[in-house]
């Protein structure tokens, strides 16, 4: 929870704290999650999960491509500490997840906030595709745009 409270200090990811960051970032039908390690430390997170309510993404490609949502996986709950970033760790944790997505014939997808304008250049520079921004509403004071993006081919 360090390294996560870390990142939301200085990145606000995620956007909104959770009452329960270890149910936060364990919630939902997880197909699995990866840590990373620098020096004997913990660095850094993303899980693999199938969509959930509120996932974007899932619904778009399935459309996008003739196909059903379950046919894809979410790579989420991705980040690294600050202090272990220019390491590649970030693109490791989602290649990890997205090998497994693979793995388990399914394609992974992605939903980030607009305003996490980091990890989206990130995901673009390892070949994301963005499908759309949609706007979200997350309770009655909070709509947030929220960017789509598939795995590359």
């Amino acid at each position: 929870m360090r390294v996560l409270a870390e990142v939301h200090q200085l990145d606000g990811y995620p956007v909104n704290w959770p009452d329960q960051p270890v149910e936060w970032l364990s919630r939902g039908p997880l197909l699995g999650s990866w840590v990373a390690e620098l020096a004997g430390r913990l660095v850094g997170h993303v899980s693999l999960s199938q969509g959930g309510e509120g996932d974007l993404a899932p619904m778009l490609w399935s459309e996008q491509n003739g196909a059903t949502r379950g046919m894809t996986a979410v790579v989420g709950r991705l980040f690294v500490a600050p202090q272990a970033r220019g390491h590649r760790i970030g693109a490791l944790l989602i290649g990890q997840a997205v090998e497994q997505a693979r793995r388990r014939g399914l394609h992974p997808v992605l939903d980030v906030v607009a305003s996490d304008i980091a990890a989206a250049a990130l995901y673009e520079r390892l070949g994301w595709k963005l499908m759309a921004t949609v706007e979200q509403q997350w309770s009655p004071q909070q709509t947030v745009a929220v960017l789509c993006y598939t795995a590359p081919s």
